[in-house]
């Protein structure tokens, strides 16, 4: 069982790096804010399985929820950061003084 889950996960990381590296730059920001929101889908299901994990699974259900929440978090800040590069610099007659920044 653990050899057949290892196979998988083998095949879907080369698989997954296929994938993205065929895809062209331009494209990087809009397939990234999909992927954060089927990332959100993880951390419901990752949620689902915290609260029904049998007993002695709970720290595996609770480092999958973990991790799918850094998941996001992390998509939301790449994108972020990505959608500034393309902004040009704002002139000092633009920029705003927001309190919170």
């Amino acid at each position: 069982m653990i050899l057949a889950m290892l196979i998988i996960l083998i095949a879907a990381a080369l698989l997954g790096y296929k994938v993205i590296s065929a895809v062209p730059p331009l494209l990087h920001t809009p397939l990234m804010s999909g992927m954060n929101a089927l990332s959100g889908i993880t951390v419901i299901g990752a949620i689902a399985v915290f609260f029904t994990a049998p007993a002695g699974a709970e720290g595996w259900a609770a480092a999958a929820l973990i991790l799918a929440m850094i998941n996001v978090a992390g998509g939301f800040w790449v994108t972020e950061r990505m959608l500034r590069m393309f902004k040009g610099k704002a002139k000092e007659s633009e920029v705003q003084e927001i309190p919170w920044q």
